[in-house]
C-alpha cells in the first residue's frame, strides 16, 4: 500500500538524535532553544515557541489572548477538529465561515459577510482561525484589513504550510497573523515525531505561550510575588499546562529543518506531475493562488461523480483495493457530533459539504518515487474509467 503521507528520516536525523540521548539533556535542554531559534530565522518571526503537538499550540494560542466565556472563535469547517476544539478548552463559542469552492480554504467573501451581520448582532468574534489547507494560505492580506476593521485576533492555523510562502514572505512571519501555528507529526513537511510551535512577532505573546506550555511557572524574579527563597525557588504565576516538547524531539526537528528546503521542493515537483497526469481525468484538481505558494503537505482531488458514474465511497475503496492508500481531508468539523450538540447542522456550510461528498488525498511525501506516481494515477485511470 503506498500511504497517503509519510515521515523522511535519514541518517542525520537518527545522528542527532542519539547524540541527545547520549547527553546529559532528554527533556528541557538547548536543543528546544536552538530549534525554536532555528525555525524563528527561517520564517522571519521574532519568537518562536515549541509544545508537545500543534492541538497544545492552538490552546495556549487562545489562552494568551485570553479567550474564554461568551467569546466567539470563527473557524473553517474544512479542517481538523482541533482548529475548533481550542476555543471550547477555553470554554469559548465556536462559529464557521464557509470554503471558497475553488481554493478550498475559508472564503474571505464569506467571512466579511459574516462581520457585517455579526457587527450588527453585537456577536463579533474575537478570534479567527483561517486554516492554510494542503499547505496553502488563505486570502491572508484581506484577512487582516478585516481584522483591523473588526477588531479580531488572527491565529493562522499553518499545520500544512511549514516552508510555504504567500505575497513573496515565509508563511509564519507574521505579516498577516498575530499568531502562527505549525504542526511536526510525521506526515506534515517537516517532523519532530509529535510536535508543533507558535510563532509570534509579539514579545509579551511569547512570554505568555512559555508560561503556560510549562504550568504556569516561572525562575524569573521579575515575575515573582515575593522576593526568591533561593536558587531553587519558582513561582506559579497562573494555570497552565505541561505542554512542552522534549529535546530528543527538537534534536529531530532541527535535523530535519536542514532539508525542509528540499522537501517542499520535491512535493512541487510531485503536486506538478500529478497536475500533468491527472488533467484529462473527470477530476477538479487543486487551484493555485495567486501569490500563495503552497508547501503541498496534501494532493486533494474532488471527483466529477457525475461523470464518473460511480460513488464517492466506491471510487475512494476501489483506490484503497489498488493499493492506494487514500485519505480524505476532511469530514466538516460542523456535522460531528459533538457540534451537532451545539446547534450546528447539515446546510449550514454547503460549500464545505459539496465538498467533502467529493474530496480525495491522493498521496504526497517527499519520498514518493515518480514510479510510485505512475501507479496511483494508473489506478486512477482504471477506477475513473479514464
Amino acid at each position: 500500500m503506498i500511504p497517503y503521507g509519510r515521515q523522511s528520516i535519514d541518517q542525520a536525523d537518527i545522528d542527532a538524535v542519539v547524540e541527545v540521548l547520549q547527553s546529559d539533556w532528554l527533556t528541557q535542554g538547548p536543543s528546544i532553544e536552538r530549534f525554536e531559534a532555528a525555525m524563528a530565522a527561517r520564517h522571519e518571526a521574532q519568537h518562536a515557541v515549541a509544545v508537545c503537538n500543534a492541538t497544545a499550540a492552538l490552546h495556549i494560542a487562545c489562552l494568551a489572548v485570553d479567550l474564554g466565556p461568551g467569546d466567539w472563535l470563527w473557524t473553517t469547517p474544512n479542517t481538523f477538529v482541533a482548529s475548533a476544539n481550542c476555543a471550547r478548552y477555553c470554554g469559548a463559542n465556536v462559529d464557521f465561515v464557509d470554503i471558497d469552492p475553488h481554493t478550498w480554504n475559508l472564503c474571505a467573501d464569506a467571512l466579511e459577510a459574516k462581520l457585517i451581520t455579526a457587527e450588527q448582532a453585537g456577536r463579533l468574534p474575537k478570534v479567527v482561525v483561517p486554516v492554510a489547507f494542503s499547505g496553502q494560505s488563505c486570502d491572508m492580506a484581506r484577512i487582516k484589513l478585516l481584522a483591523q476593521r473588526y477588531g479580531f485576533i488572527v491565529i493562522e492555523d499553518a499545520s500544512h504550510a511549514v516552508g510555504a510562502s504567500y505575497l513573496g514572505r515565509p508563511v509564519g512571519c507574521g505579516d498577516y497573523a498575530d499568531m502562527t501555528i505549525f504542526s511536526f507529526h510525521p506526515v506534515k513537511i517537516i517532523t519532530t515525531g509529535e510536535g508543533g510551535m507558535v510563532l509570534t512577532n509579539r514579545a509579551e505573546l511569547a512570554e505568555r505561550l512559555r508560561s503556560l506550555r510549562s504550568h504556569g511557572i516561572t525562575r524569573n524574579p521579575a515575575q515573582m510575588s515575593e522576593p526568591s527563597h533561593g536558587p531553587w525557588y519558582y513561582q506559579q504565576t497562573e494555570l497552565g499546562y505541561n505542554y512542552r516538547i522534549t529535546d530528543i524531539q527538537a534534536a529531530l526537528g532541527l535535523s530535519q529543518l536542514h532539508k525542509l528546503d528540499a522537501f517542499v521542493a520535491r512535493r512541487r515537483e510531485l503536486a506538478a506531475r500529478y497536475d500533468q497526469l491527472l488533467a484529462d481525468l473527470p477530476l477538479q484538481l487543486p487551484t493555485r493562488q495567486a501569490g500563495a505558494e503552497s508547501a503541498w503537505h496534501l494532493y486533494v482531488v474532488r471527483l466529477k461523480l457525475d461523470q464518473i458514474g460511480k460513488t464517492h465511497r466506491e471510487v475512494f475503496e476501489g483506490l484503497r483495493t489498488a493499493g492506494i492508500g487514500v485519505n480524505l481531508h476532511y469530514i466538516p468539523v460542523h456535522t460531528q457530533p459533538y457540534y451537532r450538540a451545539l446547534g450546528f447542522k447539515d446546510g449550514d456550510f454547503p460549500n464545505a459539504e459539496a465538498y467533502y461528498r467529493e474530496a480525495v488525498s491522493l498521496p504526497m511525501f517527499s519520498g514518493l518515487s515518480n514510479q510510485q506516481l505512475e501507479v496511483i494515477v494508473l489506478a486512477a485511470r482504471k477506477v475513473l474509467g479514464g
